[in-house]
């Protein structure tokens, strides 16, 4: 079904970065690329990456390097990672989502970074969207903006839900924002919710919790760390017969009931254009923000009739993909 153009680019010119001449570095560019997730999982942020830098003209191996860094989902192991990639003297940082470009931020005043946060201004990444300010530039996905439907979006798929349990990383300045969302739209929902922790030393305890509580419904923020945990958490959802909604456009393809996000492997196809520029002599400082002025409603139908829903008419006529 349809997919819409979603980016827009807020103001600014670029200008030629006076570090260009950081001089005479090697001939191949090197790219760190740091994840808190696996390698070969459920990464479409590396997948856009790539995909854009080949648009763009690169052949990886051959005209640039991509230092690729994965944490296996845990993120103390963020800041040894970014320093690991420093000391091969990177040209350009590339983090994905808030708490590893916040890392990423306290690591190098001086190495230009790539980011993608749900809300880089709000989280202190970047001074404004349309004048970034520092070494730090990229995607924002206002995710603040669109979390606060994710609640109304499950309550009109599946109307009797009253207690819906949410999983959130307090370590996440915007994913705190998303969730005080969601309590603020719950009462007049008619809506239960209940918080539990997405922390990595909490993440086991809150999964027991949610499979032994009398809840019927779920919402799974856009958290970097949850996205690796993807396919176990539709699983649980599926064994639990919970209606679930998923902050990644990927998830209904995986077998969720349905997710609304902004999505990812499209913006970080777009995110490229940075690294780009930034190698061919930009300031970070000088390229505005890009943000999502659009996000993507995908159904699976085939979920949604193992748990007996029959998605309103109004609400697949929105949709951006329907899976049959």
């Amino acid at each position: 079904m349809r997919r819409r153009d979603f980016i827009t680019l807020i103001g600014g010119s670029v200008i030629v970065w006076p570090l260009a001449a950081r001089t005479q570095q090697a001939a191949i560019p090197r790219i760190g690329y740091v994840y808190v997730g696996v390698s070969g999982g459920t990464d479409v942020s590396n997948a856009g990456l790539r995909q854009g830098l080949a648009d763009r003209g690169y052949e990886i191996g051959r005209d640039l390097i991509l230092e690729e860094r994965y944490a296996e989902r845990n993120w103390g192991r963020i800041p040894a990672l970014i320093a690991e990639l420093l000391a091969l003297n990177v040209d350009v940082l590339v983090t994905v989502g808030t708490v590893t470009s916040l890392a990423a931020q306290r690591a190098t005043a001086t190495v230009p970074i790539v980011c993608m946060s749900g809300d880089p201004v709000a989280a202190k990444l970047v001074e404004s969207l349309s004048h970034p300010g520092g070494n730090i530039t990229g995607m924002s996905l206002m995710a603040g903006d669109y979390s606060a439907k994710w609640l109304a979006l499950l309550k009109e798929a599946a109307p009797k839900v009253r207690r819906v349990a949410v999983l959130e990383n307090s370590e996440s300045p915007v994913i705190e924002a998303e969730v005080a969302h969601m309590r603020q739209t719950a009462p007049a929902l008619g809506v239960e919710l209940t918080v539990l922790s997405a922390r990595p030393a909490d993440f086991e305890a809150s999964l027991a919790s949610l499979e032994a509580a009398s809840l019927d419904g779920l919402v799974i923020p856009d958290d970097p760390l949850l996205e690796t945990l993807m396919q176990r958490l539709i699983a649980l959802a599926a064994q639990k017969r919970l209606p679930a909604l998923y902050g990644f456009s990927t998830a209904a393809k995986l077998g969720g009931l349905m997710s609304y996000s902004a999505d990812f492997f499209k913006m970080w196809r777009r995110a490229a254009g940075y690294v780009d520029r930034i190698l061919k002599g930009a300031h970070p400082a000088d390229l505005p923000v890009e943000q999502a002025t659009e996000v993507v409603l995908n159904i699976n139908l085939k979920t949604a009739k193992a748990l007996g829903l029959a998605f309103p008419q109004t609400l697949l006529a929105t949709a951006d993909e329907v899976i049959e």
